[in-house]
């Protein structure tokens, strides 16, 4: 065996020291000498093990290079023994491992077959909801569009209820006469208050015809072309033209009567229609 030397640090639990006798006392056999402790299993399990750092740690055991191999291989021997033992032990539950897994393309298969169902079942409820969402989307689309229908309705259902006050307050349908009855009384109640006289009457009059006449033509045009608003276009212009003639006819009268600030009034409702070179004409006796 070969020989080891003594550390100079006797501190280090590094080595174990063989019993001595009084016999054996002047004995200079090598198995006096002190032996390097057996290697820790604990230091080869580190997560940072690294064989180079390992060894250079081992300068402090005064042993010779082929007897740490020697250790290194019998540490080496004993784990690929305790290797085999760890293989030998579970070979019995490894082989059952292999048994539970014969057959088991059945498993899968079936598995397979359960998720290809499963599948059919997604689609086709995701069609049908599909469908359902085209379906709400189509009724949404009737709704709006009835919607519009209403609105534009009542639009025109508008339009004709004004067209028909006008032409009972300008005398144009056969209700005009009653009417006229009807508000006679009022009118001179208010001309008396007023202190205007006919021709101050007329002109109130005739401005409520003209303002009613101007918004209705103007919600005409917003709703644009419509075969009912076409039809009633002659109206308009009937209505139109009726409240000129009454225009023209109260505008001779102020002047007659020399009242500039009626005939301001009047020639203003000629602006507002549109027609100032009609108040031009009747100002100029023409």
């Amino acid at each position: 065996m070969s020989k080891f030397y003594i550390p100079s640090d006797t501190s280090t639990p590094a080595y174990s020291y063989p019993a001595s006798s009084a016999d054996d006392s002047d004995n200079d056999d090598e198995d006096t000498l002190p032996y390097p402790r057996e290697l820790a299993r604990n230091d080869f399990l580190a997560p940072d093990f690294d064989p180079q750092i390992y060894l250079s740690s081992l300068r402090n055991r005064h042993q010779t290079l082929e007897d740490l191999r020697s250790d290194l291989r019998q540490r080496s021997q004993l784990l690929n023994k305790e290797l085999l033992d760890l293989v030998n032990g579970n070979y019995e539950e490894f082989l059952s491992l292999g048994g539970d897994l014969r057959g088991g393309e059945e498993k899968v298969e079936g598995v397979r077959v359960g998720l290809l169902g499963f599948q059919r079942e997604v689609e086709g409820i995701r069609r049908a909801v599909a469908d359902r969402v085209r379906e709400t989307g189509a009724l949404l689309g009737e709704k709006k569009d009835l919607r519009k229908d209403v609105v534009l309705g009542r639009a025109l259902l508008e339009v004709e209820d004004r067209l028909n006050e006008l032409e009972d307050s300008l005398g144009v349908s056969e209700k005009a006469d009653e009417a006229e009855e009807d508000t006679s009384d009022v009118e001179d109640d208010d001309d008396v208050a007023d202190g205007l006289g006919s021709n101050g009457a007329a002109v109130r009059r005739l401005q409520r015809h003209a303002q009613h006449f101007i918004l209705t033509a103007r919600h005409v045009d917003r709703l644009g072309s419509h075969p009912f608003l076409d039809q009633q276009q002659p109206r308009l212009v009937e209505l139109r033209r009726t409240l000129l003639l009454d225009l023209a006819a109260t505008l001779r009268q102020a002047r007659s009567s020399k009242e500039p600030d009626l005939i301001l009034k009047l020639v203003r409702l000629y602006g507002d229609l549109g027609a100032e070179d009609q108040a031009v004409r009747v100002l100029k006796g023409s």
